[in-house]
């Protein structure tokens, strides 16, 4: 699979004045540039639609504004989600005359599933990338849209949807959110526009404005940054625990994961594992696949800001300053918060239990001597205070229409300065200055280059996340 788009998107509502209007049209009625489409052709339309409108052409406009869908690759069309639903039927399909929404009949079924587990499933249909449906059915019987998804997901007897699912879960907090739990949002005046659910897979940094989501969504299942709650209507989405939910026993196996290799080893195929695989697989000089899935998850449990590129195999200072953190989050001290984690870190990390990690002071050096510990920082290869916690915070981003042409103002020159920092600024002859020009597009398409993005994600104009990534 290639890289996931992250990008750049601004969860506010798209502009509606007649330019914005028919570049958005264009944008659902050209090619995509990967496939072959030409971002010239797209301004000769814009050109030809205003030439249009100067001579009087009434009808142009409104038959540009009628799709309303997004050029921005990754963000559903218009103000809503496109993720009309079916109503609630049995798994393969309706059996004669589909159950009508509306209460249960009696006790609702929850079997019981874990949070790895719900991950696995979610993550089967990423890769197989099951085209979105209202009306069709997946080979394991779950109808192929989003609430369908989660029914999947939670392991649930039948086909729910947006009206029914928050009966088979308890309603939490943003804070209590962890992997596996949901965003419901259901329009009780008109369910099938925006009703939305979606699969919480983990923060993405600290500051929780925005996580991981699995989503069955047009034009098939995805998995991607998402800002906090979602992209429209974000105050109206609700988040919500499975009910069956089943605690973890520390020390029991438990497989993640879709790779077929044996035991719990990890396997080339990316496969992790629940059982703690002993305190030699971490700590300097180690070089594995358990270390990248450590990293991963102390990501998700807020230890993102501890790493500068990454989690990868190879132990480094971000893997032991974020284990710190972590098991002081718990309240350990001494040789229980070494910066290696032992069979109860593990176990805490890999059940989606204890605390998560709480921005604001650094992890405190402790006097521990616990394996492999120092006694005046964790094992991780190298002392001092983690660079991410001393760091500056992100300056906050001033939005798209501050970098576009013509555009002049301080920002342009700070992106530019920044861009030339990182080692983006060789398109410069002089500056970088206040003016936007194809100098500030082509750095800043390098830059996205850089990080794996194609297409639309990588068109050269700085988004949210181009612009946390250039200044983190």
């Amino acid at each position: 699979m290639g890289s996931p788009v992250f990008e750049e998107f601004e969860p506010e509502r798209d502009c509606e004045c007649p330019g914005c209007v028919s570049r958005r049209w264009v944008g659902s009625n050209s090619p995509p540039a990967r496939f072959g489409g030409h971002p010239a052709a797209h301004r000769v339309v814009v050109v030809a639609t205003a030439a249009a409108a100067a001579l009087g052409t009434a009808h142009a406009v409104p038959a540009f504004a009628a799709p309303q869908s997004s050029d921005r690759p990754g963000v559903p069309a218009g103000d809503e989600p496109d993720t009309p639903q079916g109503r609630k039927a049995p798994l393969h399909g309706p059996a004669g005359q589909p159950a009508r929404p509306g209460g249960l009949t009696g006790p609702v079924k929850t079997p019981p599933t874990t949070r790895a587990d719900i991950i696995r499933r979610a993550k089967e249909w990423v890769s197989a990338q099951v085209p979105y449906s209202m009306s069709t059915y997946w080979y394991d019987g779950y109808r192929q849209d989003c609430s369908g998804f989660v029914s999947k997901a939670w392991n649930l007897p039948g086909n729910e949807w947006t009206g029914s699912l928050h009966q088979f879960g308890t309603r939490i907090t943003k804070e209590e959110l962890q992997p596996g739990d949901i965003l419901l949002f259901h329009n009780l005046s008109d369910p099938e526009k925006g009703s939305h659910v979606v699969i919480f897979g983990g923060w993405t940094d600290y500051t929780h404005t925005y996580y991981l989501v699995y989503e069955q969504t047009r034009p098939t299942t995805r998995r991607q940054p998402t800002p906090y709650a979602y992209w429209s209507n974000s105050d109206r989405y609700v988040p919500y625990r499975y009910k069956g939910l089943a605690a973890v026993t520390p020390g029991s196996v438990e497989q993640i994961g879709t790779s077929t290799g044996s035991g719990n080893r990890p396997g080339a195929g990316g496969a992790t594992t629940t059982s703690f695989p002993g305190r030699s697989a971490f700590g300097p000089g180690a070089n594995n696949p358990y270390v990248t899935q450590l990293g991963r998850l102390l990501v998700q449990r807020g230890g993102a800001r501890y790493y500068a590129s990454g989690p990868g195999p190879r132990w480094s200072a971000s893997d032991g300053w974020a284990t710190l953190a972590f098991q002081q989050a718990q309240g350990w001290r001494g040789a229980d918060a070494d910066g290696i984690p032992g069979p109860s870190t593990w176990a805490l990390l890999i059940s989606g239990q204890g605390r998560n990690i709480t921005f604001g002071q650094p992890p405190t050096t402790g006097t521990g001597s616990g394996s492999g510990g120092n006694g005046a920082y964790p094992a991780t290869g190298a002392a001092g205070a983690p660079a991410a916690a001393s760091a500056s915070r992100v300056p906050a981003y001033p939005g798209r229409g501050m970098f576009r042409p013509g555009a002049q103002n301080a920002y342009v020159t700070r992106l530019g300065r920044q861009l030339a920092k990182k080692g983006f600024g060789k398109y410069y002859t002089t500056g970088p200055g206040p003016h936007w020009g194809e100098a500030d597009r082509r750095g800043v398409e390098a830059f996205q280059r850089a990080q794996g993005w194609r297409g639309g994600a990588a068109d050269g104009y700085p988004g949210p996340e181009t612009w946390r990534r250039l200044f983190s």
